[in-house]
């Protein structure tokens, strides 16, 4: 247990403190950034009608499977966080908590998600199997392979298929369209967000898209988002959707062409910007969404 600067043990609202830093509380980009496809999905499965019941069990799940997997990234980049000017002051890197709390906190959070797929369908509890794999060890894949931005996009997009096999009990074809289109949207902002830590990352030898990619980091990312609204736009085709979903895919592309100017210069405070702006465009996609749901039903 961490110890206060007078030797005695930390109090609990330190604690509690900590360990809201672990799991990002304070940041919750991550979590939007899951948060909308998740909903992307709940809304075209069900046609604009999530079931309530499916609708609080993913957003709750949402946060707590993102801290989880905030918690166990620490722990497999406690050797790392200290080196990294970013992350350095995070709880576990600055030994404010131990690895074994970190692993805890991880555990707990998606046992409570879990217990809450419970709930619902056996098709739907299967999938979740698969995505709190994928989740738990994505963080370990930066020193195996250069491409860890594919797999957080799946691990981030698994929540779709889940999404349409819980209102639907089935997994159609427009449900892995989407996961592609998750994908790709993930590769384009974490590649983004992996060149703001591109010199340190290269010094200390964690792999990513950004140090793959080198010089052509910015046609990647282009290709990525054009793939990205390329598989949404054909869902709107497979789903029908009309003018509000291809407005928001229209502001959609606009805010990409913005993150492209972000990052021209590959200034790393500009890739942090253009990394955030995501969050508005997954918003945008919602909105478009469920505007086009609500007025085709009034």
């Amino acid at each position: 247990m961490a110890r206060g600067s007078d030797g005695s043990a930390a109090g609990l609202p330190n604690r509690l403190r900590a360990y809201g830093r672990l799991i990002r509380l304070d940041r919750p980009i991550g979590t939007l950034l899951l948060l909308w496809p998740t909903l992307w999905a709940l809304w075209i499965a069900s046609s604009g009608r999530p079931d309530p019941e499916v609708f609080v069990v993913f957003v709750a799940g949402v946060f707590l499977m993102r801290s989880a997997g905030c918690a166990i990234n620490d722990f497999a980049d406690r050797d790392f966080d200290p080196h990294v000017e970013r992350t350095r002051s995070r709880p576990l890197a600055s030994g404010v908590i131990a690895p074994v709390e970190a692993l805890l906190v991880a555990a707990s959070l998606a046992l409570a998600a879990f217990l809450l797929v419970l709930r619902l369908n056996a098709l739907t509890i299967g999938l979740s199997l698969i995505g709190g794999f994928m989740a738990a060890s994505y963080p370990f894949l930066k020193r195996f392979t250069s491409l860890p931005q594919f797999y957080l996009g799946a691990a981030f997009g698994w929540a779709v298929p889940m999404a349409f096999a819980a209102q639907t009990n089935t997994v159609p074809a427009t449900a892995w369209l989407l996961f592609v289109a998750v994908i790709l949207w993930a590769v384009a902002y974490d590649t983004m967000y992996a060149m703001v830590d591109r010199e340190d990352d290269l010094r200390i030898g964690v792999r990513s898209t950004a140090i793959l990619f080198g010089r052509a980091d910015r046609l990647a990312v282009a290709v990525a988002q054009a793939g990205t609204l390329l598989a949404l736009l054909q869902v709107g085709r497979i789903e029908q959707l009309g003018g509000w979903y291809q407005g928001a895919l229209l502001v959609a592309a606009s805010m990409s062409i913005w993150q492209q100017i972000l990052i021209r210069d590959r200034q790393p405070e500009r890739c942090f910007r253009a990394f955030l702006n995501n969050n508005a465009l997954g918003m945008t996609v919602f909105i478009g969404v469920l505007l086009d749901y609500t007025f085709r039903s009034a």
